[in-house]
């Protein structure tokens, strides 16, 4: 079948601007300062939306608010690149009054993961746009160190492929099921994948190649997601997965995250893919999602290609 070519927006150069916004769950500007210095000393101009920082139970903020945030930044010719500062929770409230007309016609970087996998959904149904999952602004070097911000940078200011290799160290390495594919990469967090069925903004996953990472889900919740997925009949189709960070997935069962992922995804028949260090886990790496993609399970290997149009680079190193 036809891969679906992607809407890619321009890399970053040096002094083009960068937009924070909170379209999901509250932060704090101390945990964003560190961002803003890693942004900044890539040469790049920061802005912080209005309600970045504002804080309504466990939302940045009333919907309106973030929403407007959220567009603003998406329809503002001066902003090259929309930055989530975190996820948490709340992006699917706001989905539905996304300007895909502003997307379509002026093309920008979107960066964020776990609850922002939502709008990385809904952008690729409704614009086709290349987004990049990867961490937002609110940074602990704990957590991302030089490698994750090196890997971050990469992606936002290089055109070059996304190559993602298995760390044996990773839980999840231990998820092998021989054999290469290629499609589009989509995906991301797990929940928010089982939480779109239904919705509009859950793309037809035939012929793609599935990512999944998770945090903080038993392995009861994660088999209860990945069955909803199979009984509603969106694996049949999947070309292969890539298995990323299931952090923190354990409880008192005696029945391990690996049991589960190779119980409900060994049997597709399709190659698949762990130990891919993406997610919510030390050292998490970038990836575009919404192009191009190969696993090759023999190599460990996931390559993708840039979220961003060829001839736009400026970045030429792998440095923090």
């Amino acid at each position: 079948m036809d891969v679906p070519v992607p809407l890619r927006p321009p890399a970053l150069r040096p002094g083009d601007t960068v937009r924070l916004v909170s379209p999901s769950g509250p932060t704090r500007p101390e945990r964003v300062a560190r961002g803003v210095d890693l942004l900044t000393g890539w040469g790049l101009r920061v802005e912080v939306s209005a309600n970045a920082y504002a804080r309504t139970g466990f939302l940045a903020g009333p919907d309106a608010d973030r929403l407007a945030d959220l567009n603003g930044a998406l329809a503002d010719p001066a902003v090259r690149a929309v930055v989530c500062t975190r996820g948490g929770y709340g992006t699917q409230r706001i989905v539905d009054g996304l300007d895909m007309a502003a997307v379509r016609a002026d093309p920008k970087l979107v960066v964020g993961f776990s609850d922002i996998t939502a709008l990385q959904l809904a952008l690729w149904r409704g614009a086709r746009l290349a987004t990049v999952h990867g961490p937002g602004a609110a940074w602990l070097d704990e957590r991302t160190p030089a490698v994750s911000a090196g890997s971050l940078r990469a992606a936002l200011m290089s055109a070059d492929p996304v190559v993602v290799k298995r760390d044996p160290a990773e839980e999840t390495a231990a998820v092998a099921v021989p054999g290469t594919a290629s499609g589009t990469l989509l995906g991301g967090n797990l929940c928010l994948l089982a939480a779109s069925v239904g919705t509009p903004d859950l793309a037809d996953l035939t012929g793609a190649i599935l990512l999944l990472e998770e945090v903080a889900e038993p392995p009861y919740k994660v088999d209860r997601m990945l069955t909803h997925l199979r009984r509603a009949g969106l694996l049949a189709g999947v070309a292969g997965v890539a298995l990323g960070q299931f952090t923190e997935c354990s409880d008192a069962w005696p029945v391990s995250i690996v049991d589960v992922l190779v119980d409900r995804l060994g049997d597709l028949g399709i190659p698949v893919l762990g130990g891919l260090p993406i997610g919510h886990g030390v050292g998490q790496l970038t990836v575009p999602v919404g192009v191009p993609a190969t696993i090759d399970v023999a190599a460990g290997t996931l390559t993708a290609e840039p979220a961003v149009r060829a001839g736009q680079a400026s970045f030429d190193g792998d440095g923090v």
